[in-house]
């Protein structure tokens, strides 16, 4: 794809020129406006940690939220705002989405900041290199997520006696148990980004690291319209048969309600999903359970939250350049990440005041980050760009909803999704 296929890079121009109108234009005097989409319950109540530390310092917070889990719905917002001139401090961006905005000379530069505290000493390279762009830092990370997580309610799998499984067949021999019993055995939202999610988490059990590395990071058409991806898909399917009949359009945490409910008894979701067990006062490994997505013990499929910041000037950079700073603090990072379920982004924090699954996740990411086993997650913006994804996220809601597709049509259109994309 050229630089003028790229549907974001399209408006280069028209967002360049609008950006220097901006330059002259302050929302308020150090005050910072903040886009993202943290707006379930351990979400909101997350993000309002880093507002309160920001009024504490005297510096206004203008929250600018909008709803919908897998961001599509904020970008395209963010698109329309920053077209007109007036993008805004900050937003919540990602993985390759960060290069994108940042070659289009939007987002402004951290390194004063950077250097001030010393990120490139206290950041992982893994998550350094994605906040960077052109060797400057543009974007600060609020947390580390897991995506391939399974969660459980025991209460639901004692009734069905059976035990976490840890491999796919043990995950549909569950499933067939804990459906007996009376009870969903696997929440979902039937959305696209949520059978992304899933899919994704299959194809690692599936596939392993390396083939998940080659079809879903390289692209690589032969993986893509290969064997075992097509007994991926199969797979993948076969999951429609644990869930219910009533999960089209239903919202991640509304699926993660029907697990703490126990009318559900697991479902497949990255960790912001402890942001609502945690919200709804429940303890890890007792009343609610935490693994890794089965058959994915060795494998770390990372979703890092980042803000990245747009090119501003006068009082409102000093705000913002302030907002960096704090983003990276351990007043926040602790409390941010204790709130939304996921773990913090620098790794010389202490882990004790995490409950058990925090601490398992920041020991995974350590070992996998070290044995080859840290994968980026496609299905929430860190492998791909968001074009590529989207292409890819039609073929695999289409399939997985669709009564008569085969697993080998499937794979041969996501051959030429993502052949087109490139």
């Amino acid at each position: 794809m050229t630089l003028l296929e790229n549907p974001l890079r399209k408006t280069a121009l028209a967002l360049a020129t609008a950006a220097a109108a901006s330059m002259t234009f302050s929302v308020q005097a150090a005050e910072v406006e903040v886009l993202h989409w943290w707006t379930s319950g351990g979400e909101a109540r997350a993000a309002n940690v880093l507002k309160e530390l920001m009024e504490a310092e005297g510096y206004g917070w203008e929250d600018f939220a909008v709803a919908g889990g897998g961001g599509e719905t904020a970008m395209t917002v963010l698109k329309s705002r920053a077209m007109s001139g007036n993008p805004p401090s900050a937003a919540q961006i990602k993985g390759p989405e960060i290069q994108e905005w940042g070659e289009l000379g939007l987002l402004g530069e951290l390194d004063e900041v950077a250097g001030a505290e010393g990120w490139d000493e206290l950041l992982p390279p893994t998550v350094a290199d994605v906040m960077r762009h052109n060797g400057s830092y543009v974007a600060v990370p609020v947390n580390v997520h897991r995506v391939n997580w399974l969660w459980a309610n025991p209460q639901v799998l004692e009734a069905a006696g059976v035990e976490m499984p840890t491999t796919l067949d043990e995950l549909f021999a569950a499933g067939e148990a804990i459906r007996e019993a009376g009870f969903i055995p696997l929440a979902h939202g039937g959305q696209a980004w949520q059978d992304a999610t899933v899919f994704e988490s299959v194809l690692l059990a599936s596939g392993g690291t390396e083939f998940y590395q080659q079809a879903m990071v390289e692209l690589d058409p032969e993986a893509l319209g290969s064997e075992r991806m097509i007994e991926a898909l199969e797979t993948f399917k076969r999951l429609r048969e644990l869930m219910d009949a009533d999960m089209s359009g239903r919202d991640w945490n509304i699926a993660t309600s029907m697990v703490i409910e126990g009318s559900a008894g697991m479902q497949l979701m990255g960790d912001w999903a402890k942001g609502e067990f945690t919200a709804a006062g429940l303890t890890a490994g007792e009343e609610y359970l935490c693994a890794a997505a089965p058959g994915t013990q060795d494998a770390f499929t990372f979703n890092i939250d980042s803000l990245a910041m747009f090119r501003v000037e006068g009082e409102e950079r000093e705000a913002q350049q302030a907002l960096a700073r704090l983003v990276l603090e351990p007043t926040f990072q602790e409390a941010f990440n204790l709130a939304k379920g996921s773990i913090p982004a620098r790794p010389d924090l202490d882990m004790n005041g995490f409950d058990a699954c925090a601490q398992q996740s920041m020991d995974d990411f350590q070992r996998t980050a070290e044995e080859g086993g840290l994968v980026p997650s496609m299905a929430h913006g860190m492998a791909v760009r968001a074009d590529v994804q989207g292409a890819i996220f039609d073929v695999v809601t289409n399939y997985f909803n669709s009564r008569d597709m085969a697993a080998e049509e499937a794979a041969r259109r996501m051959v030429n999704a993502a052949q087109a994309a490139l």
